[in-house]
């Protein structure tokens, strides 16, 4: 929903950032920089697919009417969810050798399916609204954007924002890197709507586990200065066309390491052409935040 669809005055946007992107630079600002300026591309893997996949099945599943939202028909949906997948991102194919493997990595996507059913009963719930773009204009020029997995609304007007996630759920010391993506999620929804979210609820389909999290306006404001902080260091970083690498054991699944001194490779030239910041990201860039 865009501010014009709300009735906020437009304003101009001079940078934007989505929680994986804002994620990117906190995890290494080097990353931010191939992902966003220089949008290098990146291989898909199997398991982000396979998010992506699942992803799909759960957005579906909630088009049929409540009694037949069963495990089996969620089942029966992955098959044409793929081919679709694979007309819009072909080159997911190559991701197997043959029909087996194809079979092998189809049968993990139903158990994740599997244990969102250990999770909820989708037969007595009624979305407000799947697969949401929200997104605001802070007045400095910055805007936020994402896609809101699920938004359930109580008969009071108190919503639930959910997300999937196909990985398994953080320790504790990582709790609150799991929650920032939902805050800001909370931020945007809050800026809009003008109601903050009553409960974040993050579900984690590997080990069929649920995150909770309920916000108040003091968290909210914390994120909107964590954000802003963000953006001032990232406009820095490009105007001295200095993005740092920032290794860690993150470092053994980046597409990157060719390009980033730390690991060797030679660092890539600054792009003669920087992207417009409303220039759409790649499709493999929300493929990759499903497996997050």
């Amino acid at each position: 929903m865009t501010a014009e669809a709300i009735g906020l005055e437009a304003l101009p946007v001079l940078g934007s950032l989505s929680p994986s992107r804002a994620g990117d630079f906190m995890t290494c600002p080097l990353l931010f920089r191939y992902r966003t300026i220089d949008r290098l591309p990146q291989a898909p893997s199997s398991a982000a697919t396979r998010g992506t996949l699942v992803h799909a099945v759960l957005e579906r599943l909630f088009d049929l009417p409540a009694g037949e939202r069963t495990p089996e028909s969620a089942a029966d949906l992955l098959a044409p969810e793929w081919e679709k997948l694979k007309e819009t991102a072909p080159e997911v194919t190559g991701l197997f050798t043959d029909e087996a493997e194809v079979a092998t990595w189809l049968a993990s996507a139903k158990q994740l399916l599997n244990g969102y059913f250990a999770l909820e009963d989708p037969r007595r719930l009624e979305p407000a609204e799947r697969e949401t773009y929200v997104e605001v204009v802070l007045p400095g020029g910055l805007r936020l954007r994402g896609i809101v997995d699920r938004l359930d609304v109580a008969p009071s007007g108190a919503m639930r924002v959910c997300d999937y996630k196909t990985g398994r759920s953080p320790g504790e010391s990582f709790e609150g890197k799991a929650l920032f993506q939902m805050k800001f999620y909370a931020f945007v929804l809050w800026r809009t709507r003008g109601t903050i979210p009553k409960r974040l609820q993050l579900m984690y389909l590997g080990d069929r586990q649920v995150l909770t999290y309920e916000p108040d306006e003091r968290d909210l404001l914390a994120v909107e200065r964590k954000l802003l902080a963000l953006w001032e260091a990232i406009e820095r970083a490009t105007q001295l066309r200095d993005f740092k690498p920032n290794p860690s054991r993150l470092c053994e699944w980046c597409d990157h390491q060719p390009f980033c001194p730390e690991k060797g490779g030679t660092l890539l030239p600054w792009p003669s052409v920087v992207p417009d910041p409303d220039e759409p990201e790649a499709r493999h860039v929300a493929a990759a935040a499903r497996q997050a």
